[in-house]
This record gives structure tokens, C-alpha cells and sequence, in this order.
């Protein structure tokens, strides 16, 4: 499939667009939608909303953004990617972003960010494996209850993934080809809470909130949202524990700089590293 990235400016633009976020998230409720009206405004003034397009001129996705300050400085703030279910094998999600980054560039700025559930594997290697993101925020249940049902279940907790799109440390997550391969110190870091086997999907221990270690490792689970629908109870467990260790570990200058997905084990691992150490 050849796909095609192009900036959205019409309002006819912004009802695709409206269209594909019920696709994609499954929204029932009306209020979870970002209007045309808003959409079609936001883009007037320095909004960033991207496109992309097969040959018969369907949208397949888009990546949508808004002006932002943070520190007084003028930024972008990326309220949502979306890729329908048939596109997302062949890396669109990653073309729009760099395309948003592209864009941003253009504005002469340096900074984007966007909040994701820490508790998606897939996301998470996307953002620091191919992006070169960090976290340093958590936010707890930032969007209470949601109609989607990929958020049915547990409260919304997000990261607040920080894009730096000038720094050598991106450039080179963007260029580097093929997996990366993990830092050979990783190998002593201690875990925090080694997930222990429990059949379908790993489970969640209470994890050692006291470590000092320069980098320490958080394990998550690959498959949430199948976990989500399948084993709330579960599900609910994996969120009050990482959200627990999270907030402790950023709370005492700790930072989530990388990740790694191991999927023949079903879960990933967060390398968090305390800032005063990486400086």
C-alpha cells in the first residue's frame, strides 16, 4: 500500500479526520471527539494536523497537535496519532510522527510532547526505540473515564513523553536501522519488579520502591489492552502497581530514558535513570 502524508486545511479535511478517531478509539460518546469546528481553528493558528492518504484517497491516519508554552517557550503539544487497524503493520505511525517533527521544525521549534499509557508495550518502543523520547511526568487518570473501549476498565494514567527534536540523541534514534542493542551495564541494573510467570499474561509484583542505583529496570506486560478486555481485575493490578513505582521513582530523580520489548516473554522493561547520574 502506498501512503502519502499531506497537511490538512479544510474543513471536509477535519470530518475525515473527526471520522477516523470513532474508527480508531471506538468512541461512543461525543464529547471524546475532537470536532471539525476545533480542528479546523486549532490549524489557523499554528496547529499542526497531517494526513495520510492511499492511492483512491482514503485517509489512513493522521497526527494532530497544538500550540503549546512550557518554561515560556513556545512548543507542540500532540494530542493524537491515529492509524486505522489495516495500516499499522508497515510503519505509518512512525512516518507521521516524523512528518510532525518535520513540520515543527519548520516553525523553528524544538520540542514536542504527547502523553501515552505507560502500560502499552508497542507505544512505549515506539516513543523510545524509534523517536528517542524521555519521561519525567506521570500523570494519574489525566482523562478520567472514556467511551473508547481500548481505556475501558482502568483509570487513564498516562507518561508525558518529551520529544526534543533538535537533540544528537534523537537524530540518531531516527537514523539508526534495525533493533537496538542493549547497553552491557543494563545487564547488572537491578529490576524493580520482576513480573512473575501466570499463564496468559505475566503478573505484577509489589516491586522494591527503595533501590539507588544509577538505572534501575521497571518490567511492564506486552498485550494491555487484550489484558484490558480479557482479565480486568488483572489489568487494574498492573496499573496501581507501576503507578505506585512510577510515581516514586520520578518523585526521588529518576527518569524514563529507554525501553526494551521482549515479545517471545510477553513483557518489556523501562530503563529509568537518575538524572543527577546522566548529566
Amino acid at each position: 500500500m502506498t501512503l502519502s502524508i499531506r497537511p490538512l486545511k479544510t474543513l471536509d479535511d477535519c470530518r475525515k479526520v473527526a471520522e477516523l478517531e470513532r474508527v480508531v478509539w471506538g468512541y461512543t460518546d461525543a464529547e471524546d471527539v475532537v470536532p471539525p469546528p476545533v480542528l479546523i481553528v486549532s490549524i489557523k493558528r499554528g496547529g499542526i494536523l497531517l494526513g495520510a492518504f492511499d492511492e483512491a484517497g482514503d485517509m489512513k491516519g493522521f497526527v494532530y497537535s497544538i500550540p503549546g508554552l512550557k518554561d515560556g517557550r513556545a512548543m507542540q503539544w500532540s494530542h493524537m496519532l491515529g492509524v486505522v487497524p489495516g495500516a499499522r503493520s508497515g510503519g505509518l505511525g512512525v512516518r507521521l510522527k516524523l512528518a510532525q517533527r518535520a513540520a515543527a521544525l519548520d516553525m523553528g521549534l524544538d520540542l514536542i510532547e504527547w502523553t501515552y499509557d505507560p502500560l502499552q508495550a508497542l507505544n512505549a518502543h515506539l516513543n523510545f526505540a524509534r523517536l528517542g523520547v524521555v519521561v519525567e511526568e506521570y500523570e494519574e487518570n489525566i482523562y478520567g473515564e472514556s467511551s473508547s473501549p481500548l481505556h475501558r476498565g482502568t483509570p487513564t494514567d498516562r507518561f508525558v513523553a518529551s520529544w526534543k527534536i533538535r537533540e544528537p540523541h534523537v537524530e540518531r534514534r531516527i537514523a539508526a536501522a534495525g533493533p537496538l542493542v542493549r547497553d552491557a551495564s543494563l545487564s547488572r541494573a537491578p529490576v524493580v519488579n520482576p513480573a512473575q510467570p501466570g499463564g496468559e499474561w505475566v503478573r505484577p509484583v509489589e516491586g522494591d520502591l527503595a533501590l539507588d542505583d544509577r538505572r534501575v529496570l521497571v518490567e511492564i506486560p506486552a498485550g494491555f489492552s487484550e489484558m484490558q478486555a480479557a482479565d480486568p481485575k488483572l489489568a487494574l493490578e498492573w496499573r496501581l502497581s507501576t503507578r505506585r513505582i512510577f510515581q516514586q521513582y520520578f518523585g526521588r530523580g529518576y527518569r524514563a530514558v529507554d525501553f526494551f520489548l521482549a515479545r517471545e516473554a510477553r513483557r518489556g522493561q523501562y530503563v529509568l535513570a537518575h538524572m543527577k547520574n546522566e548529566e
